[in-house]
């Protein structure tokens, strides 16, 4: 039984990411197609938005199916890790029991949303709706299927029993208490989107799932709402064009690092400080402010840049943790630089100007940047670099004039958005474009052998971004309508000290949500919430996005909660352990950054036009 479950799950897991990078490679030609048409032969495409929003939603749901298979969707496994093996291994079966739950209780509303699509056509293209919304039924029963398989293949029948028996148990019993639930009013807020998600949460299970199951609970036994409006905000949530750029941006991060062009920006930089005292760490948060800049995405950002300078930087005696330290640092750091998944998501959920977002992160992230170079200073200022060779004129020209093209992108991106030559969710279409031809013509580095797992990774991590995104959009409107949201806002444009005080109670909150949460399943639940009050009581959007956007990174990245600290620490192959003392320099450096940056609102908005 076992080993026909793993061959089925290995077919059905080899269709699907076949499905879902043909996807990743159909919406890049789509969009790409659609900014030529457009801006090169002044013909528009009407029906490429249209067409690149149906297979987006599948592109989604599938990329959830494969996050689900690897077991790859955004947990917070702090304190399920300190568990012995054996209860560790019963927590991961709860979770998957749970997930397969919510799965299982979604399916039949998804089916009758799907269904009610019948009625309704595409302007463009004339297409009947059902071809789109089918995406979210067929994705939910891929995801159980796959639950089901990982069951099966458990080795443990004892604790594959205790598993399921719980999960039953405690589904049973909610469903019993459903009178009660009625009676309670908003009191099932505090039961449900605080006790349910942070009871999930901490016993291991995804982040999307306990979302979803804290929102189906809240929906189905404490109010009258129909089901399939929960399937409706998840379509909403994950379906928005502007989101595209995850998939998009996540690509040409995984792109520049295959082609070699973030290995040319490190080495200009390299030969640049390489011979002052901790000039390479120096080079780190530079490297990581310009790759940044292109990718998009942290875990990309940190990929492309430590295997490239943490060889050279410990044979300069650098310590392992000194470097995983500083690196979960300039992740923090980085967080407001464009195109930052962060501020598109924002620029979605709250309906700023992802253009203004863009040019408002810049300064921010140059800010912290220094900080911790002040940090560095101190800490290297006594090193010993009578070993290292100064790089002479003509290796940093010639290090200079091979970077050239790949320093080039950032600027070409921000150009194309500001100019208008292409939306944000189309200029990544440029970008990809652009760095293929580099790596084809220029640095020659193509490996067409490794383009299928990038287009499958992609695919990856966007249905798990995005699964969170549209669960936590079911959440919010759940908040919004049980009058959550009006009650914050009095309490929080109430406050004494007006905007000040608004303010530090948004960092102080960010950060600790930062480090649960993660980044963008924080904003897209409490951005629609929060960012209305901060217009209200005299906080420019804009300025808010970036101090939000830092507490939010010093929370995702300070240890002993932080996820990003620990995936900077898989990415250095350094013991998580090594780098808890050294990173707390950084962080003050980085929490002083952010005060700064909220106390000076011209930083974010100066160079707004």
């Amino acid at each position: 039984m076992r080993y026909a479950a793993t061959a089925l799950e290995a077919l059905l897991g080899a269709i699907v990411e076949i499905l879902a990078a043909a996807l990743v490679v159909a919406e890049i030609v789509i969009l790409f197609s659609g900014v030529v048409a457009r801006y090169g032969l002044d013909h528009p495409l009407v029906w490429s938005d249209e067409l690149a929003s149906i297979l987006f939603l599948w592109l989604a749901m599938l990329g959830a199916v494969i996050a689900f298979r690897r077991n790859e969707h955004m947990r917070m496994a702090a304190a399920t890790s300190i568990l012995p093996p054996p209860s560790r291994a019963t927590f991961d079966l709860f979770a998957t029991c749970a997930a397969l739950a919510f799965l299982l209780l979604i399916v039949w509303p998804s089916y009758q949303y799907a269904q009610d699509e019948t009625f309704i056509t595409t302007p463009a293209l004339g297409l009947n709706s059902v071809w789109r919304a089918a995406a979210l039924p067929c994705g939910t029963v891929l995801m159980a299927i796959f639950a089901l398989l990982r069951l099966t293949r458990a080795q443990s029948p004892r604790a594959i029993a205790i598993s399921v028996g719980a999960t039953a148990a405690v589904v049973a019993l909610f469903w019993l208490a459903a009178p009660i639930f009625h009676q309670l009013g908003n009191l099932n807020l505090l039961i449900f989107f605080v006790g349910v998600v942070a009871a999930t949460v901490f016993a291991g299970v995804p982040i999307a799932f306990a979302f979803g199951l804290a929102v189906f609970g809240y929906l189905a036994l404490s109010t009258h709402t129909p089901l399939m409006v929960l399937v409706g905000r998840m379509d909403e949530g994950m379906s928005h064009l502007i989101l595209l750029a995850v998939p998009l941006f996540v690509f040409l991060g995984l792109l520049i690092e295959m082609t070699g062009m973030a290995q040319a920006m490190v080495a200009f930089l390299a030969s640049l400080l390489g011979h002052i005292r901790g000039g390479l760490h120096y080079v780190l948060v530079a490297a990581m402010y310009l790759v940044s800049g292109i990718s998009g995405s942290k875990a990309a950002d940190m990929a492309a840049v430590a295997p490239v300078l943490f060889p050279e930087m410990k044979d300069r005696g650098a310590k392992p943790g000194d470097l995983v330290a500083l690196l979960s640092a300039t992740g923090a750091q980085t967080e407001t630089i464009p195109p930052s998944l962060v501020l598109i998501t924002i620029g979605s959920v709250t309906g700023v100007s992802i253009a203004a977002l863009f040019t408002g992160g810049l300064l921010p992230g140059v800010v912290l940047a220094i900080l911790l170079c002040f940090v560095v200073r101190w800490r290297y200022r006594g090193d010993d670099l009578a070993h290292v060779k100064r790089a002479r004129a003509g290796e940093i020209g010639r290090t200079f004039v091979i970077a050239l093209p790949a320093l080039a992108l950032p600027f070409l991106i921000r150009a194309a958005v500001v100019e208008g030559v292409a939306t944000a969710t189309e200029v990544s279409t440029i970008g990809i474009v652009y760095s293929a031809m580099v790596g084809l013509f220029v640095y020659r580095r193509f490996d067409w052998a490794a383009l299928k797992s990038m287009l499958v990774s992609t695919a990856c991590l966007s249905g798990a971004i995005l699964l969170i995104i549209g669960t936590a959009t079911g959440m919010a409107w759940g908040l919004t309508q049980s009058g959550f949201s009006r009650s914050l806002a009095a309490a929080m444009t109430g406050l004494p000290g007006g905007a000040a005080t608004f303010m530090a109670a948004s960092i102080a909150a960010f950060v600790v949500l930062g480090s649960v949460l993660e980044g963008i399943p924080a904003i897209v639940l409490f951005g629609p919430l929060l960012f209305p009050i901060a217009k209200a009581v005299g906080i420019h959007e804009v300025h808010y996005a970036m101090v939000v956007i830092l507490a939010m990174g010093i929370g995702l990245f300070a240890p002993p909660f932080g996820v990003g600290y620990y995936a900077a620490c898989a990415i250095g192959r350094v013991e998580p352990a090594d780098g808890m003392r050294p990173i707390w320099g950084y962080m003050l450096a980085l929490v002083i950054g952010t005060v700064v940056v909220a106390a000076v609102p011209w930083i974010s908005i100066g160079f707004l036009k």
